[in-house]
């Protein structure tokens, strides 16, 4: 494994989880080709409204895609739903969820093809061989989750979960006028195992979904007059 990985690969094999600052990432995602990040961030700004809240709420905005990654490269795939059993997403899970694609531009952005090829690196290489899969399922969500005086913004709805994925990379594009947005970790016994949160772009979250449970605390309004939201890219891979 590529040493740099390393330095990621040695905590999530050790806790289940890693939280890495945001010049470590962009040193690993520069050498993987990341250029241009402002125009990357900037597609925030064009998200749909989740309209699948169980909760009723209207206080995310997303846009999907997946994709194929193997030896061969990252591949997207057709446009397809995104589908959680309800024994990983009590509130929104169960359905067959169909949200706005990931533009072209987006999914073709050299910041994007940056962090789903590390992604793949590090992600295949800490899979056991045996269970190794020859393609990976990836799915490549953009996430705004917006909070004010009428409705509080809830980055993880459902509470302390796991995605019923094999690994999960969760990374900050922008913080605006928020305070909090805490990112928790349990053991499988629900066991507090770490907290920190994401405050600079490119922090982020390395999670192996089967050895813990995650989840983001409510997010709080600073200037009441001003917008407020936290953008987040969130790469799953599974087998399979």
């Amino acid at each position: 494994m590529d040493p740099s990985l390393s330095e990621l690969a040695a905590p999530l094999s050790l806790d289940g989880f890693a939280f890495v600052h945001a010049p470590r990432l962009r040193s690993i995602l520069e050498s993987a080709g990341l250029r241009d990040w402002e125009s990357f961030a900037s597609s925030w700004d064009d998200l749909g409204v989740d309209t699948f809240m169980a909760d009723g709420g209207r206080y995310r905005r997303r846009r999907f895609a997946a994709f194929a990654a193997s030896a061969r490269g990252i591949e997207r795939k057709p446009h397809q739903p995104h589908y959680q059993s309800r024994d990983y997403n009590a509130l929104n899970g169960g359905v067959a969820r169909w949200f706005s694609p990931v533009t072209d531009a987006v999914a073709a952005h050299p910041a994007m093809t940056a962090i789903l090829a590390t992604c793949h690196r590090l992600f295949d290489a800490l899979t056991p061989e045996a269970t190794r899969p020859p393609v990976w399922h990836v799915e490549v969500h953009q996430f705004r989750i917006e909070t004010g005086p009428e409705q509080q913004g809830l980055p993880t709805p459902e509470g302390m979960h796991r995605d019923g994925v094999d690994w999960v990379m969760v990374v900050l594009v922008r913080r605006e006028n928020i305070a909090s947005g805490e990112t928790q970790m349990e053991d499988v016994a629900h066991r507090p195992v770490g907290s920190f949160t994401l405050t600079e772009p490119l922090d982020a979250a390395l999670v192996d979904d089967e050895r813990v449970f995650h989840g983001v605390t409510a997010l709080r309004r600073l200037d009441p007059e001003k917008p407020a939201y936290r953008d987040v890219l969130v790469v799953t891979f599974r087998r399979g």
